[in-house]
């Protein structure tokens, strides 16, 4: 049902309705109920559809399709599931309630209750007996034709996108899906899932800039996690053999379509295994939810590129990785003046103080990863770039780690965890320099009691779904984004 034509802009469209709202209170009718009967859904109606039956059905959801036709109306309702059709006539509901019936807008929200049948089309619709108005839209919701064409309006408001944007709505129930699937999963495999700290009094488990905050009942600044590493392995030292959590962390770094300040982290422990078993386990859970979520091993990107994570899962050394995509076998043996030369001649950025190592991941993370777009464990990564885990026993220089790269970016990084106190204590001293005060003493006394070998992994959840779904951006896999506040 369209608003009179004279009404052209949003606020006279809410006056107009603010009117409605009166006018129903004035008649003595709360437009805002308490509750409403719905047991069944528009995907139940489809299924329930037996011809001749007058089984009665109770639906409810919002009109998102008004179609007025003199005494007989077709609408959409949208649930959870989709969209129902819905018929609306006054010999089905009295002249009286059907003039009533007819001064509903679209974005209402309406319980309706009658038989089903079937249209000369074939459409599965409801045959309204009776209706009940349960909340009021007050604005109009965005034009079915342009929808929310404005992408800072698509994620500060992104309840509006949820209804008039079915792609939407749909990755946002994907995203839950491929969270309850990957918790299934992990406990059918006898992994236990624990909760630790978002406030930690060191930011540790990740070289990351964190959020600082204060605590007034301790006088004490605390941290927002960068990671849950640390806390799991500590239930390692515990007993808990197979641990993981699954919450939010948070890094006070860069926004960019794969990077959000806050994003779901998963990271798990296994004891007795390493980097290789954490091979097996992501892969196998990655094939579990392209099996139980998408009914597909087939990801297809945004730009139509497809994915067939049913084909190999390459493995590839990371310094094989650089000298190919430099086409220069010499590269480790340069020195950091000529590596910094090659990379402003490719511009590649990268700071003129940065360590040799930086440098040349600096390389890695231009010109390999962006390019790994099949599934590929990029294994021994040199020994600077994380403190956490075990060193090649053949090469020290490495260590015996995976990062798992598809669509070209890292979806899962893995390790051979390190369980030697003194050699946790040695990298971790490396990497805080002189900052002392953020080695974490507490996990390396834990540590010194004794953890068992294990292989560890964390995954970003919401990469994850930017690969599963097809999506380009991280902000279209976050229900709310981080934004800048809009100014009054």
């Amino acid at each position: 049902m369209s608003e009179p034509n004279e009404i052209t802009h949003t606020s006279d469209v809410y006056a107009v309705r603010k009117h409605k709202l009166s006018q129903l209170r004035a008649d003595g009718y709360d437009p805002f109920q308490q509750n409403c009967t719905q047991d069944t859904t528009s995907a139940q109606v489809l299924q329930s559809y037996e011809e001749g039956s007058e089984k009665l059905f109770s639906v409810a959801g919002r009109i998102v399709v008004f179609r007025a036709m003199g005494k007989a109306t077709f609408i959409k309702l949208l649930d959870r599931d989709g969209v129902v059709q819905v018929y609306v006539s006054q010999n089905d509901l009295g002249e009286a309630a059907y003039q009533s019936f007819k001064k509903l807008d679209t974005g209402d929200i309406i319980g309706v209750t009658g038989p089903l049948f079937k249209t000369n089309t074939g459409e599965i619709t409801v045959r309204a007996k009776s209706y009940t108005l349960v909340s009021k839209s007050l604005r109009p919701l965005p034009e079915k034709w342009h929808g929310l064409v404005n992408d800072d309006q698509i994620y500060r408001q992104r309840y509006l996108d949820l209804i008039v944007n079915p792609e939407s709505r749909k990755r946002a129930f994907q995203r839950t899906k491929i969270v309850q699937k990957i918790r299934e999963f992990l406990w059918n495999r006898d992994f236990v899932e624990v909760e630790t700290p978002i406030l930690n009094a060191i930011a540790g488990g990740a070289a990351a800039r964190p959020f600082i905050t204060h605590m007034n009942a301790l006088d004490h600044d605390f941290y927002l996690r960068i990671a849950l590493e640390l806390y799991l392995k500590r239930m390692l030292v515990a007993g808990f053999d197979r641990v993981f959590e699954m919450g939010r962390v948070f890094r006070n770094e860069g926004l960019s379509r794969r990077h959000n300040p806050e994003f779901t982290m998963l990271e798990l422990y296994q004891a007795y295994s390493d980097h290789f078993g954490m091979m097996e386990l992501v892969k196998s859970l990655i094939l579990h939810l392209c099996d139980t979520v998408l009914g597909t091993r087939v990801i297809t990107r945004y730009d139509g590129l497809q994915i067939d994570l049913d084909g190999e899962w390459k493995q590839a050394k990371y310094c094989d990785l650089v000298m190919d995509a430099l086409n220069d076998p010499n590269w480790f043996s340069k020195s950091r003046e000529e590596k910094l030369a090659v990379c402003a001649q490719r511009a590649i950025e990268v700071s003129p103080e940065a360590e040799d190592f930086e440098v040349t991941n600096a390389v890695y993370g231009k010109l390999v990863e962006p390019n790994l777009i099949n599934p590929t464990f990029v294994l021994q990564i040199p020994r600077e770039l994380c403190p956490l885990a075990k060193l090649n026993p053949q090469d020290p220089r490495f260590l015996n780690v995976f990062e798992l790269c598809i669509n070209g970016q890292e979806i899962a990084p893995a390790y051979s965890e390190q369980n030697d106190p003194f050699v946790q204590r040695e990298m971790f001293e490396a990497q805080v320099g002189e900052e002392q005060q953020n080695l974490d003493n507490d996990f390396l006394t834990a540590l010194e009691y004794g953890m068992p070998p294990a292989g560890g992994m964390g995954i970003g959840i919401d990469r994850l779904v930017i690969l599963l779904t097809g999506t380009e951006s991280i902000r279209d896999t976050i229900l709310y984004p981080t934004l800048k506040p809009l100014q009054e």
